[in-house]
């Protein structure tokens, strides 16, 4: 039995606590904050609730797959599973509106053609063909294995098999998801609605690789999913999992330093001067985070990709409101920006002066659990926002607040009325992000990708420490809930199998 101590208590650094438990290690968790989840976090006042990060679940299979084996009660035994349905509403520039049905794709071609005009589903549909195509390439190196050590080859080839498209007397291929819109979607509407999936991970769509088609094929493919009482309700699963496989959790424990001895990790050191000995390392921590802990050591192994910087972040108004949420409504409705290139321009560090009003994701739950009554409803703004956003020496508290602001009108082409139903609002900014994960300015990681060079792909889950493994979003295979608990599953597999061990078959 080895003792292991796992630093943070996000959801990729649980999962692999819950997994290393059960084969019998001695397993405690040091976390900073006083409670469980990262970014998975509850914002409660007067009989309202709000999930602060993520409000929506896809490929429920990886948290499936994680209470299938570390115990008897699986997760629809623990927590309320709901596919939503439509899967989003979208309304774009030009004011059409279409919601799209979750996980088929007949009906999501009829829903566009009718909303669209004909042909927009058949190119749509087509588009998730060769989606599908690039998700079956690279699901298994991507997601279910540890971080090849020839990881370049996962950079040098795209896998999405792009249309060949006749321009200015050449023939091209899409390489970038920009590209793909424009030269095989060929509606500005189509173009948004495939960007959006981009951008809300924090990719640049003109920039992003063709092989990011994969992301709005998850999410088609395998549906998207609400858990009831909101997402935190998973991360409390997940935790109290942990707590039956008798993990011990050390909460306000900051870790100041990672141990070495004989050329391994050998512990963790905590702020009030407390050492921790352990025979491994698990850090689910941001890789600066983590490069400030491990000294005089290099945390990262020769050849690997370094994390990019200037990460976008994320602006999250909560709204109170008086009135009860009309039937029919849409768990999710996606408010595309009037100006796309200008709203990317302002993100990615565009010219400076560029001004534009965001697309704004509106979740509406209609969730008892959430509001004081079936009079209230409680509803949530995102919308992804520069790096820089409310960052000494860039934009300050005005752009925040302007943000914010221009965020709820977006909202009120979603919801008509919105301003005078608003009891209350609470903003969490790039700056509560980083209070709760620790990464600088509240970046947020995005799933690894394949192509680009490899720059879209994430540190492996073993480091150049030996003992030393690195769990949840911003190391292999990247963020999101799903790859966040893939994470887990692979540096477990690492810790009890060891170095031969290629992921689940």
């Amino acid at each position: 039995m080895a003792r292991i101590a796992v630093i943070g208590a996000g959801m990729g650094a649980m999962a692999a606590a819950a997994r290393l438990a059960v084969a019998g290690h001695r397993v405690a968790v040091y976390e900073r904050t006083e409670t469980y989840g990262g970014a998975v976090r509850r914002f409660e006042r007067d009989g309202f609730a709000f999930d602060t990060g993520p409000g929506l679940l896809t490929l429920p299979a990886v948290y499936r797959d994680l209470f299938v084996k570390t115990g008897k009660e699986s997760l629809e035994d623990l927590v309320e599973l709901v596919q939503v349905d439509p899967a989003a509403r979208h309304v774009f520039a030009d004011g059409t509106a279409v919601p799209l049905p979750n996980a088929s794709r007949a009906g999501v071609v009829t829903a566009l053609d009718e909303a669209l005009g004909a042909g927009a589903g058949r190119r749509w549909g087509d588009f998730l063909v060769r989606a599908r195509e690039a998700w079956d390439r690279t699901r298994r190196p991507l997601l279910e294995e540890p971080l090849w050590p020839d990881w370049r080859v996962l950079g040098e080839r795209e896998p999405y098999p792009a249309v060949p498209h006749k321009r200015l007397l050449r023939t091209r291929r899409a390489g970038t998801l920009a590209e793909i819109g424009a030269w095989e979607l060929r509606d500005d509407r189509l173009a948004a609605l495939l960007e959006s999936h981009a951008l809300a991970y924090g990719l640049d769509p003109r920039t992003a690789p063709a092989s990011a088609a994969v992301l709005p094929y998850m999410e088609h493919a395998f549906g998207t999913w609400y858990v009831r009482g909101g997402v935190r309700e998973l991360a409390r699963a997940v935790y109290e999992r942990c707590v039956r496989r008798r993990v011990e959790f050390v909460f306000g424990a900051e870790v100041t330093g990672v141990l070495a001895g004989d050329g391994r990790a050998a512990g963790v050191e905590l702020a009030d001067g407390t050492v921790a000995e352990a025979d491994f390392v698990v850090a689910g921590v941001a890789p600066e985070v983590l490069g400030r802990l491990v000294r005089g050591a290099a945390v990262r192994g020769a050849g690997e990709v370094a994390p990019q910087g200037g990460t976008p972040s994320r602006l999250t108004v909560l709204l109170a409101l008086r009135g009860e949420r009309p039937p029919g409504t849409a768990h999710r409705t996606v408010v595309h920006a009037e100006d796309r290139e200008a709203e990317l321009d302002l993100v990615f560090g565009g010219p400076a002066g560029t001004a534009a009003r965001p697309t704004v994701t509106v979740l509406r739950p209609g969730d008892p659990a959430l509001v004081p009554d079936a009079s209230h409803e409680a509803v949530v703004l995102t919308s992804t926002v520069p790096a820089r956003l409310g960052q000494e020496g860039g934009a300050g508290g005005d752009a925040l607040d302007r943000y914010a602001r221009d965020m709820v009108t977006v909202a009120e082409r979603a919801v008509p009325g919105l301003r005078d139903r608003v009891l209350w609002t609470q903003v969490r900014t790039p700056a509560s992000v980083e209070e709760v994960t620790g990464a600088p300015g509240g970046a947020l990681p995005a799933p690894a990708l394949a192509a680009a060079g490899g720059r879209l792909l994430h540190p492996g889950n073993g480091t150049a420490l030996p003992g030393l493994f690195t769990a949840g979003g911003w190391s292999h295979p990247g963020g999101g809930l799903a790859h966040a608990g893939m994470s887990g599953a692979l540096v477990a597999g690492l810790i009890v199998e060891g170095p031969d061990f290629r992921g689940s078959q």
